[in-house]
Order: C-alpha cells, then structure tokens, then sequence
C-alpha cells in the first residue's frame, strides 16, 4: 500500500559484504518532498544503505540482503524485480562528478533514450526542463551539442549529472557526500539546488559535513557501527538528541 507521507521504508534490513554485517535492523521510514541526511562516522554503513535502495549494490559480488525495502508500497528485493525500472524510480548521484564523454545534450537524452524517447522535441523538452531544474540551463543553453560534459568545471558537473538523474522523473534521488569534491562556492549552489528540488522530489543525502546536514536536511538519521542509532526532524536530533551517542557525535566526542 503507497504510503502518503513516506516513499521509503525499510523493516529489519541487513545486508552483508561476504561474512560481514554492515547494515543490522534497519527500521526507517523516510519522509516524501522532505531532505533526509545520513550522517556518521567512516564506516557506518550510510552509503551502504543509500546503495540498498536502488540495489546499486547489486554490482558487488558477495553480497547479501535481507529484511524489507519498500519505494511506494513496492518491495524492490522481491524476486523478478524490474531492476532498471528501480533505479528510474530512485535516481543516484555520486560522490564524484561522472558525465559521460559526450554532449551535454546527449547526457541528458540518455536516460529519457534508454526508456524509449525518440522524438527530437521531446528530447528537446526534457533536456531543457532537465537543465532548468538544475540551475545549469543558462550556462550551458549556447552550447549544448557543442560541449562534452566532461569539458565543464566541477561544480557545474555535478549539476550536470543531477539534471541527468531528473531526465527520467525519479521520485526519489539519492546523493552519495555529491559536494565532498567541489569548492565552496560550488558547493554553495547544490545545496541551494537541493532544498529547491525538495519541493517536487524526494532528498536522501549522504554527508560527512555536519554543517551541510544542518543546513539542508529537514530530518537526518544517525548511523554509528552499521546500526541506526536514532532518526529525527533535523533541528531536533541537532539540539536535544534522545540518544546520548548521537550527542557525543554531534559534539565531537568521536568521528
């Protein structure tokens, strides 16, 4: 059953890297239009569990999963899941900026070309509204099929992979730490871009800055050893967190 307030939910989720247990009993159910933030320390198991929820870790051998995920009422680990369908749904953006080496317009038709878009004007509608919610159109409008991706700056990269995600009209888009490898001022910009995406799709960002989350998120999950330590509205969990772990995080007592 599709869940009004939440489009991911997750009960009793393990996962394993051989006979490694990186993720133990993970219970969370995340907000729909909202920014959650996963913060911890190296190692936690953050980006494990964004990975989870595109099966991007499909790709690793020896791995393992159990428990529920959910997007939309729809559990994604049942079997004969439509993986590619899945990772439309639940768009990914890396922690490095990865536009393929080819126009700007074509990495943005890609997507919509895969899923079965051949008209020019549609292509051309998508790229442009693509762009747009990206805040790169006007930087890059003049040179669309002139200009790789991979010839522009860091910052206006990563923004070329988001409106790459967007193409294909995900619910939700998961950022693996995607300001980690961009200057301040770049950095400034995705963060603007985010809380502005927010208001049509579903923000699930990994990040080690503390400063990041605080500005951005409207809830943020707290992961320390694979575990999920407490979940909560952003300025709550910041100011008076329930679990006396996450306050000695916060504070700095470990990293």
């Amino acid at each position: 059953m599709v869940d009004d307030k939440h489009v991911v939910k997750t009960e009793n989720l393990n996962f394993y890297y051989g006979n490694n247990r990186a993720l133990t009993n993970i219970n969370l159910n995340i907000p729909r239009k909202k920014v959650t933030a996963l913060i911890g320390p190296s190692g936690c198991g953050k980006s494990t569990f964004l990975r989870t929820l595109n099966r991007m870790n499909d790709i690793i051998d020896d791995t393992k999963v159990d428990g529920l995920v959910e997007i939309d009422g729809e559990n994604i680990y049942r079997k004969h899941t439509d993986v590619v369908a899945v990772r439309k749904k639940v768009g990914m953006v890396f922690q490095k900026p990865n536009p393929f080496p080819k126009t700007i317009y074509d990495n943005i038709a890609y997507g919509p070309r895969i899923h079965g878009v051949r008209k020019k004007d549609l292509l051309d509608e998508i790229v442009e509204r693509s762009l747009k919610m990206a805040a790169l159109w006007d930087e890059v409008k003049d040179s669309l099929m002139k200009q790789r991706g991979t010839e522009l700056s860091g910052g206006q990269q990563q923004r070329l992979c988001i409106a790459r995600t967007l193409a294909v009209d995900p619910q939700v888009v998961l950022m693996d730490e995607p300001t980690s490898a961009l200057d301040p001022q770049a950095t400034t910009k995705i963060e603007e871009l985010i809380t502005h995406l927010a208001e049509k799709f579903t923000i699930i960002i990994v990040t080690h800055n503390m400063q990041q989350a605080g500005r951005i998120s409207d809830y943020t999950a707290f992961f320390y050893k694979g575990k999920m330590i407490e979940f909560g509205e952003t300025d709550q969990l910041f100011t008076v967190p329930k679990e006396k772990m996450t306050e000695s995080y916060l504070t700095g007592k470990f990293s």
